[in-house]
């Protein structure tokens, strides 16, 4: 579907009928196939002997990312307020390990995720503004709504604030907790082998935002769109959002299994200028999930970039 041609001015018995505007914006950015690299790392429990609590998996990643749309309306009905029309696009997201190979010689899988953006517009119950959403299911038994907004586009490259994988007591986020297995040079068994990662940095345990920055030195970014989203109110007390856990990753006594609780991701798509003139999108994230055990929360952060193909 050409999202473009289905909205422009249309001549209703040789009349001009006023544009409507897309209501697909701004997540129609999304639309097609998006491959590339990444990183990520993610604190896993462990279960085992010798009896520890933790593991660091550090992976370098290869990824698609697909997009397509929904067509039509999806109406939501109100009663505090007129309904209202959302529209979407489907996702697929598929990351595998891109070094390590399973037992069928293929590359070894990290993740996969369907799931939905919408658009959602201004609405007077709650008093919110246009905002988007991503809804997403992960087979490990969490499902998720990140709610939030897409911030005015700037002309160059974006901003990465660093991201810290080093853990906190729940709900203190200023309350750090370091372990050693985030030190690459003290060796450990609880720690990803060094031949599967064999580009991994210290910088990049320590900042795996750095990723993205070295992915766009020399390029010539003109434009960045950014979405903005997380399960905790970005706005509020108006957005809404928040995860699901089966009951195994809930737990019970004692605490969780592995409760996923927060997830936070912002979306950069920039539009990058060749030598020749060509200009083509490209699409950077960095997503932090929470996911709580044994009284901590353990950031778990993935970042690529793709390419559109």
């Amino acid at each position: 579907m050409d999202i473009e041609n289905d909205f422009k001015l249309t001549s209703v018995s040789g009349r001009i009928q006023q544009q409507q505007p897309n209501p697909f914006a701004p997540i129609d950015v999304l639309l097609g196939r998006w491959e590339g690299r990444g990183f990520n790392q993610i604190w896993r429990p462990f279960f085992g002997v010798p009896r520890q609590d933790r593991f660091l998996e550090l992976n370098e990643t290869a990824e698609i990312l697909e997009f397509d749309i929904i067509p039509g309306d999806i109406p939501n009905r109100g009663l505090l307020q007129a309904d209202v029309n959302l529209h979407g696009l489907r996702y697929l997201q598929q990351i595998k390990d891109a070094n390590v190979r399973g037992s069928d010689g293929l590359p070894a899988g990290i993740h996969v995720e369907p799931g939905v953006w919408l658009t959602v517009p201004q609405t007077t119950n709650p008093q919110d503004g246009a905002t988007i959403a991503r809804m997403g299911n992960i087979p490990h038994g969490t499902s998720f709504v990140a709610q939030g907004t897409a911030l005015p586009d700037i002309n160059g490259a974006p901003p990465f604030a660093p991201a810290s994988i080093t853990p906190f007591a729940i709900g203190q986020p200023g309350n750090p907790v370091p372990f050693p297995e985030s030190n690459l040079a003290t060796p450990s068994q609880f720690r990803t082998p060094p031949q599967d990662i064999p580009n991994v940095t210290q910088a990049m345990v320590d900042n795996p935002n750095s990723v993205l920055a070295q992915a766009i030195v020399g390029q010539n970014i003109i434009s960045t769109s950014t979405f903005k989203i997380s399960t905790t109110p970005l706005n509020p007390p108006a957005s809404g959002g928040g995860a699901a856990n089966i009951a195994f990753l809930q737990g019970a006594a004692g605490g969780p299994n592995a409760q996923s609780a927060q997830v936070d991701a912002i979306f950069w798509i920039e539009k990058v200028k060749h030598a020749n003139g060509s200009i083509r999108h490209q699409l950077q994230y960095s997503q932090r999930v929470l996911l709580n055990f044994n009284g901590l929360s353990w950031p778990h952060v993935s970042v690529a970039t793709l390419l559109k193909v």
